[in-house]
This record gives structure tokens, C-alpha cells and sequence, in this order.
């Protein structure tokens, strides 16, 4: 039956106490969401949630708490090393919420769908901890190589993941009446999207099937990568400078072009989809078709001698850093009418009693604002502490670090928040590069500079970044919790939870990882977020010479391209991201695109997009899963040399890898609409 047009009364914020509230409070709920679900409402239309917005429901409860807390951990692991091996971190709410759905019909768990969104807002702190984590962080361990005096401890990683993630929960709470509810149907939420469909489909009898489908997924995805990492049997990389046509273009035009063959990557380009992937790759071919080209035949003799590789680190990855930069402020800018309209409604909430006496739906219940207020003031003293006693020993230095910290945080807040709203994709990485500059001139200027003002930064970075990462994640949680009935206040409270857990989990992954690979060195792990960080930040604190005309030419660049319309910070992303860890992603992007056009029938288009999108994220999930395994096998001592050349590991890589894109396209075209 169709329930969108019936009386609403109270669905909305307050209800008088006695007030019946809509429906007939012992209606079933509804097993789909309601049509105007994706769409902006009436003039006199509210929106239904599938969970009654005054009934009450099983939400926070020990099997909840304890399995939203074991994803917490594996996907923690798992984020970590992918992201510090190829610079990208999945998003762990879809296959959270698929483990989730699969788990409660395999226990036969009676109304789970507000357990599973605990679940998912518990487990989902992972990606968002690890992004905001291992962006920043390693770049201590990058530079402790060349300065062995700088240190990095446990509790200095632990500490700056905890705290921005608290900070991050706490600035965003006031702004989550405006992004999911009053701009209900404005924003596309992409992510949000596919995870409510996932949670929601646990209603019906599909849920299983689901599941399976990103079970088998992950296996494949998990066991490829393992045999590639572990045992070499195909190439890793594709590269043409590996064949004698291809060495011969590098050495006179400085081109290539190179693959990386990972099915993590794969699966991640079809999730980004076919336009962003454009854009990113553009963004890298950009620099290694003409930039590097150009550099290296018409630049200095010191320059032409260089490696294409050589030319990308040391020079034209920096105008990427310039462009990732000035695409914060452009966004800033953008954002500032949000701030301000966010900042006037928390105000207004913090006098007392908004409602005039009535009380508040359970479906619109947040942690109060003094409670907030109170919370974020404890915060922010724990930073300062955290600072003045772990990170830089000068009272008023410290003080300084953490108003820059305060400041950025919040401003940044509505950024993250909105590009994830929009795009799904969170420019936290070019954000946190502005922190860095702007902290890093300031603490110059007070005398902070040295190994000492390099170690100061990173941790001040990571809080940053990390309360960044966490604002643009949280956004998706309770978006998901907005369209399914769910209790905001819930999902807030035990946000922390799964913060904590996984700030402790990454903090142990890079340990462990550096013990493994190390961050500098031929067999390093990649972390180019990191790299660029220490890249930014090295010359600005020991008096090295600054590549400021190389940052000035990304800035105008960001500027052109946003004149343009076009994405500017997913072209300098791909600006000073390889080129082999791109390629993937357009290759994925351009798989999204055939599965779901190939039919003339726009449902069948629908359904085979979002299978793909299951398999997809199982093997990102698998292959991020069993990289790990894959890291434990070499920190146990565990080699093996396959003793293959260069050229049959080439075109084995050739053909495996067509193999699973073959895989990924066959099996999203199964497909079946209801």
C-alpha cells in the first residue's frame, strides 16, 4: 500500500504529548522506502521513514555494539593498508551494511534494521579514522629516515586519530538537522544512497542473496590480490617501460603509460564511477602526457637526465600540492552560507525549549547542545593538553597550535560535509595540505621550526585532517539513520565507540606496516598522501628552498579549472597521485559506465549498476583484507621468488587482469529487476 500520501502529523520535529502521531501507530512498517525517499518534498508533504518516527525499536544492543565494533577492527586493518599501499581508502559503510543484513538473517535476528544501522555508524569510523590517519602520520616515518632525530610513538598516532574524530563528531552534530533534513532531496548522498538500499533490503527476502554476492566477491578479489602480493605469479604494474618500443619512448619523450592490476583498485574505479575516474585520470595524464614530457626535453640538463618518475616527485607533483590547496578554499567559500545557517539553528537550539513545550520526535532526537557544548569543551582541552604535554613543551606555542587546529577544524567542517553530500568523495587530503602551509608559516613566525616544528605539524595535521575525515563520514551515518527511522542521538552517542576502537587499530596497522615495508626505500609502501605531506612541510620547517612558483602554478590552475566547472580537486589529485594507481580507477569507472547502459530498459540498467556496485565493494573489501594477510605472511619472514622475467609477468599480468574485469562485467550483467 502506498503510504507517502497519508496524514504525516508529527513525522517532522515536535508533537504535543497525547498526540496521535500520523499512521495508526500499530501499522507494520513499510519493507521499501517511500517514493519521495530521493526527491525534495511538497509544501505540505513529510517524509516516512521506514522505522515509525515515534515508535521505539531495538537499536543499541550487545550483539549491535559488539559485531559494529569487530568490522570496527577488520576494517580498520584492512583501510589502512590500502590506503598506505596505493594512497585510497574505501568507504566501509556498503560492505559493513551487507555483513550486517547477511549476519542478522543468518542469526534470524526479528526486526534488525536499527541494530544494523548501529552497526553500520559503529563499524563505518574505520575508513573515516584510517583516511584521516595514514594521510598525515607516515609522513613522520618518511622523514625520519633523512632526520633520525624525530620520533614517533604509539600514543602520539593514537592520540591525534581519537581526538580529531571526537572533534570532528562534535562540530558536526549541530549542522545535521540542515544537511539531512532540511536539504532532504538537494543532495544525491551517493554512498548514503547505496548503503540505505543495502540496510533496507534486509526487510525482504533479498538481503541474503546480497551478501552472497559480496561474499564470493570479496573471496575473489582477497585471493587475487594475496597470490599477487605474496607469490608474484603475474605483474603487479603494467608498464611500457618495461618493453623495449616503450624504454625507447621514455628515453626520448619521457612517456609512459602504466596499470596497476590490483582487483582493489579495480573495484574502487567502479564505485567512483566513470566521471570522477575521468577526472582524476585526466588530472595524471595531464602531468605524465605533457608536463613531464615537457620537462624533461626542455627543461634543465638536470632535469632532462631525470626518470619520468624522478621528475614527477621532485617537480610536478608540487603543482598538483598547489591545486589540492587552493581547491580547500574554493571550497571554503562555497560552504560559508551552510556555516553560517548551521551555526543560527545550533544557536537558536542551545536557548531552551525550541519546541514550546512539545517533545521531541524520537526520530529527530540529537544530543542536546549543552550536552555537545560541555563535551567539545572537554575536547578541546584534551587537545591542548595533548599538545602541551606529548607534542610541542612551550605553553604559548601549543596555545597557538591548538587555535590554528580549533579553527581549521570547524571552518573545514561544512566542506567535508557538503562535498560528500554532493560527490561522495571527501577533499580531505587538500584541506588538510592548506592546515599544513597555514601552521606550519605561523609556526615559523613563533620560533617552531626544526625537527621539532616537523613533528608539531604532522600531529596537528592529523588531528585536523582525521576531525575532517570523520565530519564527512558522519554525515553519510546519520543521512542513512534520517532515511530509515533510526535515533540521531544513538548514532551520535556510540559514534565515539567507534572511533576509539578504530584510532587504536590503525595506530597498531602502522606499526606494523613500517616494521613490514617502511615508507622510504625501493619496496616501500607507496602512502602519497603522506609523501606529499612531507614534501609540503620539510622545506617550510628546516629552511630548505620552497617550491613556490611550482605551488603558485597549481593554485591559478585549481582557479582555471573551477572557472571551467570542472572538479578541481579531483584533477590535482590525480595530479600528484601515480599514474599506475589511476589508471585502474578509469578502467573501473569505464566498466560502471558499459554495465549500466546496455539496456534499453532503465531498471535493468539500475539493477546491473548496483550488482556491479555489490561486487565492487567485495573485492575493494577482499583484496584490502587479504593485503593484509598478505603483510603478516612478509612481517612473518615468509618470500618467494616465482623467478619469472620481466616479459612473461607482463603478459600474464595482461591476461589475469582481463580475466577479472571479464569477471566483474559478466557477473554485474546477471542482474535481475524485481
Amino acid at each position: 500500500m502506498d503510504r507517502t500520501n497519508q496524514d504525516h502529523t508529527g513525522f517532522d520535529e515536535a508533537v504535543t504529548p497525547g498526540q496521535p502521531i500520523g499512521e495508526n501507530f500499530n501499522d507494520p512498517d513499510p519493507v521499501e522506502l517511500p517514493e519521495n525517499a530521493f526527491r525534495e518534498l511538497g509544501a505540505d508533504e513529510n517524509y516516512r521513514p521506514l522505522m515509525h518516527p515515534a515508535r521505539q525499536y531495538r537499536e543499541v544492543t550487545a550483539y549491535s555494539v559488539t559485531l559494529g565494533i569487530i568490522l570496527a577492527v577488520i576494517f580498520s586493518a584492512a583501510a589502512a593498508y590500502l590506503g598506505l599501499k596505493v594512497g585510497q581508502v574505501f568507504e566501509a559503510a556498503i560492505p559493513i551494511a551487507i555483513i550486517a543484513v547477511g549476519v542478522s538473517g543468518a542469526l534470524k535476528i526479528k526486526n534488525p534494521l536499527g541494530q544494523n544501522v548501529i552497526i553500520q555508524s559503529i563499524g563505518a569510523c574505520s575508513g573515516v579514522i584510517v583516511a584521516g590517519t595514514i594521510f598525515t602520520l607516515p609522513a613522520l616515518y618518511i622523514l625520519q629516515a633523512k632526520y633520525p632525530e624525530i620520533t614517533v610513538s604509539f600514543f602520539q598516532i593514537f592520540l591525534a586519530s581519537l581526538l580529531g574524530g571526537i572533534l570532528g563528531i562534535l562540530f558536526f552534530i549541530p549542522f545535521r538537522k540542515y544537511f539531512v533534513k532540511d536539504m532532504h532531496g538537494k543532495y544525491p548522498f551517493p554512498e548514503a544512497t547505496a548503503t540505505t538500499q543495502v540496510l533496507a533490503s534486509g526487510q525482504s527476502a533479498s538481503g541474503n542473496t546480497q551478501a552472497n554476492t559480496l561474499v564470493i566477491a570479496s573471496l575473489i578479489g582477497g585471493i587475487y590480490d594475496y597470490v599477487l602480493e605474496t607469490f608474484g605469479f603475474w605483474a603487479g604494474t603494467l608498464n611500457t617501460q618495461l618493453t623495449s618500443w616503450g624504454e625507447a619512448i621514455a628515453e626520448k619523450t619521457r612517456l609512459i603509460l602504466s596499470v596497476n592490476t590490483s582487483a582493489a583498485l579495480l573495484g574502487l574505479g567502479y564505485i567512483i564511477g566513470a566521471r570522477y575516474s575521468f577526472i582524476i585520470c585526466a588530472g595524471s595524464f595531464f602531468v605524465w602526457w605533457v608536463i613531464i614530457p615537457l620537462m624533461g626535453t626542455y627543461g634543465s640538463a638536470e632535469i632532462a637526465a631525470m626518470e619520468p618518475q624522478d621528475i614527477f616527485s621532485g617537480y610536478a607533483r608540487m603543482i598538483g600540492i598547489g591545486g589540492i590547496a587552493m581547491a580547500g578554499v574554493i571550497g571554503i567559500i562555497k560552504s560559508w552560507p551552510i556555516i553560517r545557517q548551521a551555526v543560527g539553528l545550533a544557536g537558536r537550539e542551545f536557548k531552551g525549549d525550541k519546541n514550546n513545550g512539545k517533545a521531541t520526535v524520537r526520530w529527530q532526537t540529537d544530543l542536546s547542545m549543552k550536552t555537545v557544548t560541555f563535551c567539545l569543551g572537554i575536547a578541546l582541552i584534551a587537545v591542548f593538553i595533548f599538545f602541551w604535554a606529548g607534542v610541542i613543551s612551550t605553553f604559548w606555542q601549543a596555545a597557538v597550535a591548538w587555535i590554528v587546529v580549533t579553527v581549521i577544524a570547524f571552518l573545514f567542517t561544512t566542506v567535508a560535509a557538503n562535498a560528500i553530500a554532493i560527490v561522495g568523495n571527501n577533499p580531505v587530503s587538500g584541506m588538510t595540505l592548506m592546515t599544513l602551509i597555514i601552521a606550519s608559516a605561523i609556526f615559523v613566525m613563533i620560533g617552531l621550526n626544526g625537527t621539532t616544528g616537523i613533528v608539531a605539524s604532522m600531529v596537528i595535521g592529523g588531528v585536523v585532517c582525521t576531525a575532517l575525515s570523520m565530519a564527512g563520514g558522519f554525515v553519510t551515518d546519520l543521512k542513512i539513520g534520517y532515511w530509515l527511522g533510526t535515533t540521531p542521538r544513538k548514532q551520535e552517542s556510540w559514534k565515539f565507540l567507534g572511533t576509539l576502537v578504530s584510532a587504536a587499530t590503525v595506530g597498531g596497522v602502522i606499526l606494523v606496516l613500517n616494521d613490514v615495508y617502511g615508507f622510504s626505500g625501493p619496496d616501500a609502501l607507496v602512502a602519497p598522501q603522506a609523501n606529499a605531506m612531507a614534501n609540503v612541510i620539510e622545506p617550510l620547517m628546516m629552511g630548505g628552498e620552497t617550491p613556490w612558483t611550482l605551488y603558485l602554478t597549481g593554485i591559478v590552475l585549481a582557479l582555471i579549472l573551477n572557472w571551467l566547472g570542472v572538479p578541481a580537486l579531483a584533477f590535482c589529485l590525480g595530479m600528484f597521485i601515480p599514474l599506475h594507481l589511476n589508471t585502474p580507477l578509469l578502467i573501473g569507472g569505464i566498466v560502471a559506465w558499459f554495465v549500466s547502459t546496455r539496456s534499453k530498459d532503465k531498471a535493468v540498467n539500475n539493477a546491473r549498476r548496483d550488482r556491479g556496485t555489490l561486487i565492487a565493494s567485495g573485492l575493494i573489501a577482499g583484496g584490502a583484507l587479504f593485503g593484509v594477510f598478505a603483510a603478516l605472511t612478509r612481517f612473518f619472514g615468509y618470500t618467494y621468488d616465482n623467478g619469472m622475467d620481466n616479459s612473461t609477468l607482463q603478459t600474464l599480468g595482461i591476461g589475469v587482469y582481463a580475466m577479472l574485469i571479464i569477471y566483474l562485467i559478466w557477473d554485474s550483467m546477471r542482474a535481475k529487476t524485481k
